[in-house]
């Protein structure tokens, strides 16, 4: 990979918007080489490097969207488009939507449940260079009940030696983290109730147990409380949606129960829809508010949050992001904690903290250029100038 010298009016280095102005970075071999004052950083470069210089923007880590379904096209019925096509017609979808990622300024995913394996295809040839998109953490083949939550993946399990076989056979397919559906989910039609528990805590530790013998995180869907407590009893590593729902379809919200998910270092990742704004129209403001009621406690607990879209269900397309993160705007939190949401934070809760999250020497070069300060406008995020995914620039 050539060298690239390049310069910004801002660069936000790391969390807590710390930033460095006028300011360089030097991307050798896919790596961050050097980060600076520009006039420091330009004596590193070697002769003549490729330079972008982009005086009114800023750059920053490349963003982290830590739940996505490639597999899913964000259609009216992704399940049907799913169940209706052939692998091969699949993974091409799938390759055009990472690409689609790419050009939000999405460095990496975690696709969390697809079935065959297909989002691993996808990585690898994604980080072969055969085709452009962000790098990819796969969750393969989620674990559900039989006829539970995204059965259609072929994930069914039932009793312990069943729920060991298929974490060891995602492990030894090369899967990055492991999914388990610890509750229903509206997706699935004549499923579970989206507050129903699937697995209970006994179930879910028996995964994080052999999850852990191969060296894997594992990230429970639970929407229900009862499910939320489970994933908490078996320490897992992130909860997906955690919006407290009670068998009524009301919330039970726990304040011990959050209190145990800070102690523990479990990450919560809300999953918001890029398409939440329609979505508040639709059922009007006061239901909205009062539908998104468990976030924003969770927000005011400070319960800890990371960033992520679901992008591929019903409307949540896969250039929305920023509308995904604005919803955190909308709770109340401050844009320099939203940019961590999506960098820092992300990368920590992912596990891969030690490679990508932040503008530092060593790490990998995802880096994104936007015009403005999204510090005090997220819509800045939206006006992308330049990508760098794994130090290849976007597009080629």
């Amino acid at each position: 990979m050539a060298e690239i010298l390049i310069k910004a009016g801002r660069v936000i280095t790391g969390p807590d918007g710390q930033c460095l102005e006028d300011g360089a970075v030097l991307v050798r071999g896919g790596r961050i080489a050097a980060v600076g004052p520009r006039t420091a950083v330009d004596r590193f470069a070697d002769a003549g490097p490729a330079t972008l210089s982009f005086p009114d923007a800023t750059l920053l880590p490349g963003l982290i969207d830590c739940h996505t379904h490639l597999i899913f096209d964000a259609s009216e019925d992704p399940v049907a488009s799913v169940r209706s096509g052939t692998d091969d017609a699949l993974l091409d979808g799938m390759a055009v939507r990472a690409r689609q990622l790419l050009g939000t300024g999405v460095t990496t995913v975690r696709d969390l449940g697809d079935r065959n394996g297909l989002s691993v295809r996808l990585r690898d040839a994604v980080a072969q260079g055969e085709l452009p998109g962000p790098r990819i953490l796969s969750a393969m083949t989620p674990l559900t009940s039989p006829g539970g939550h995204c059965w259609f993946f072929g994930g069914e399990v039932e009793g312990e030696n069943a729920v060991r076989d298929l974490v060891r056979r995602n492990a030894r397919a090369g899967a990055d983290v492991i999914k388990v559906m610890a509750t229903g989910g509206g997706l699935t039609k004549g499923g579970p109730a989206i507050w129903d528990s699937q697995f209970g805590a006994d179930e879910l530790r028996i995964v994080v147990e052999e999850a852990g013998r191969s060296g894997l995180p594992v990230a429970v869907h639970a929407h229900g409380t009862a499910g939320i407590e489970a994933a908490v009893d078996a320490g897992v590593r992130t909860i997906e949606h955690c919006t407290w729902m009670a068998a009524d379809g009301g919330f039970d919200l726990r304040e011990d129960l959050a209190e145990r998910i800070k102690a523990d270092g479990i990450q919560v990742c809300t999953a918001t829809s890029p398409n939440w704004r329609a979505f508040a129209r639709r059922v009007g403001e006061e239901r909205a508010e009062e539908l998104f009621s468990s976030m924003r406690w969770m927000a005011e607990l400070e319960v800890p949050m990371i960033a992520g879209t679901d992008a591929g269900v019903t409307r949540a397309a896969f250039d929305g992001f920023v509308n995904s993160l604005e919803f955190y705007t909308y709770l109340g939190i401050p844009h320099a904690k939203i940019i961590d949401m999506a960098t820092t934070d992300a990368a920590r809760a992912l596990g891969i903290a030690s490679e990508t999250g932040r503008i530092a020497e060593g790490y990998r070069a995802d880096v994104l250029v936007v015009d403005g300060n999204p510090l005090e406008d997220l819509h800045a995020l939206r006006a992308v100038r330049h990508v760098l995914a794994g130090g290849r620039p976007f597009p080629g």
